[in-house]
């Protein structure tokens, strides 16, 4: 089984082609590729030297050794599973421009509608122009309420209405849709902080899921990106979106490793449909095969 809808060739294929034995040659090939995907050294430097305390491997079982050490690499930070058991419950979605924040609230809101429950989206981006009203669209193909003020509102003020809005209509769900540019960063990184707080205080006893969404072909920099935002935002989790244009993704294992915040969702094309749950195993083996 795999994540995707067509099984890519990745930065893998071919390594383990003819190879006899795991040598230093082997292992040094399989370090550079390790980071070529974005995994990054530390990781890398961590699935070397696990195989090379291995004895006697060949094969396929040196295969199946390394998806199971990137799997455990992936796995020390926690389960996928959402954590929304409250009603209302909040999903908190940030991450800078252009990584596909909306369109993931979207797809969110397409999937939780289709199991019957009343969604309400929050346009708490009031900074960028049309970010209301692409939430709205949204809104409309899924049948989901909305709340949403004028272009460059405050914030909090729209998130403050639509925690008392999902109260007032019994709603299952509410997701908050950020702004991912302000005037400065610190400015985004305060603005997400007071967000946060005014959620806890209106709706204490909800869950709440802090998304950071990274675009899985900017490699590295999607590390410091969730550096960031788990600092300002107390991330519980990460939406990796476009894994269907890169043979990369492997950023995930450094975000695992560095931060301890497990990924929950990938995006893995345009489609309504094409969020998934994120599977460690399956990614590892879609990475290795």
């Amino acid at each position: 089984m795999s994540l995707f809808k067509e099984k890519k060739k990745g930065l893998f294929s071919g390594l383990f082609a003819g190879f006899s034995r795991v040598d230093e040659d082997f292992l040094e090939e399989l370090e550079e590729r390790l980071i070529l995907a974005d995994a990054g050294v530390e990781v890398a430097e961590t699935a070397v030297e696990a195989l090379r305390r291995e004895k006697g491997l060949k094969g396929e079982a040196v295969q199946d050794k390394l998806v199971d050490i990137l799997t455990e690499e992936m796995e020390k930070a926690g389960t996928p599973e959402l954590h929304l058991d409250t009603k209302p419950a909040v999903i908190i979605m940030v991450g800078v421009n252009g990584v596909g924040k909306t369109t993931t609230i979207g797809k969110l809101s397409k999937i939780f509608t289709g199991q019957g429950k009343k969604v309400l989206l929050c346009a708490a981006d009031t900074f960028r122009a049309a970010a209301g009203e692409q939430l709205d669209i949204w809104a409309q193909r899924t049948g989901a309420d909305i709340v949403r003020h004028g272009e460059g509102g405050d914030p909090g003020a729209v998130v403050f209405d639509a925690c008392n809005a999902a109260k007032a209509r019994g709603s299952d769900i509410v997701i908050v849709d950020t702004a991912g540019r302000l005037h400065n960063k610190q400015n985004l990184m305060n603005e997400l902080t007071k967000l946060t707080k005014i959620v806890g205080r209106e709706l204490p006893v909800a869950d709440c899921e802090i998304l950071l969404v990274l675009d899985a072909t900017t490699g590295q920099n999607g590390l410091i990106q969730a550096e960031q935002f788990a600092g300002a935002a107390g991330v519980t989790g990460i939406v990796l979106t476009k894994l269907d244009g890169t043979a990369k993704g492997g950023v995930v294992f450094s975000i695992a490793q560095r931060l301890g915040v497990p990924v929950k969702l990938v995006g893995v094309g345009e489609g309504a449909d094409d969020l998934r749950v994120f599977d460690a195993r399956e990614f590892a083996e879609d990475m290795v095969r």
